[in-house]
């Protein structure tokens, strides 16, 4: 399990309307190692407005549609959920994720 990489996850809360839900992981590297049970993801949806905080992937990342990650919605989801591998980031898409992070989380002043 790496940070960057999607993972198809059947219904990851009672108030997602969709029977499955991609995922990719945005933990660093050293929780995702250590022994905590969760690792905090981002959701992918097929809607794309164009946020700052987005990032649009595709088939080139091993999905369907063309879609977007929406930092703006981070979850913690248990390792547990995170079995049916879909695909990963390549390293420009992870660097543009990281960029949409520091923006959702005011990581610096603008």
């Amino acid at each position: 399990m790496r940070r960057g990489e999607l993972y198809r996850v059947r219904r990851p809360s009672s108030r997602d309307p969709k029977k499955y839900r991609v995922f990719v992981i945005v933990s660093r590297q050293i929780l995702i190692d250590s022994r905590f049970s969760t690792v905090i993801c981002a959701p992918i949806y097929t809607a794309y407005e164009g946020l700052s905080t987005q990032v649009a992937v595709g088939i080139d990342e091993g999905l369907k549609h063309d879609s977007s990650i929406h930092c703006d919605e981070l979850i913690s989801l248990p390792k547990s959920m995170l079995t049916n591998y879909v695909g990963k980031l390549p390293s420009e898409k992870l660097h543009l994720l990281e960029r949409a992070l520091e923006i959702a989380l005011q990581l610096h002043d603008e």
